[in-house]
């Protein structure tokens, strides 16, 4: 069995990479947590909570929610 990797154990490439997509997940949740907080109930398909707890959901939840949750 291998042996996993500590912060310590990686590349700064790969812990480039690692911050990035941390800060990509962290910008889009808030986004979108901002977004269904602000519009209205009638602009949203489905039930704000539904959504937010979809938001935590890495990427593919705030995406989701900008495809497929709001209304135009």
């Amino acid at each position: 069995m291998a042996q996993r990797k500590t912060w310590a154990d990686l590349t700064d490439e790969q812990k480039r990479g690692i911050s990035g997509a941390v800060l990509v997940q962290v910008t889009l949740a808030a986004l979108a947590l901002i977004d269904i907080a602000r519009r209205p109930k009638s602009k949203i398909r489905g039930g704000k909570p539904a959504w937010v707890l979809a938001s935590f959901v890495n990427f593919a939840g705030p995406l989701s929610y900008f495809i497929f949750g709001r209304k135009r």
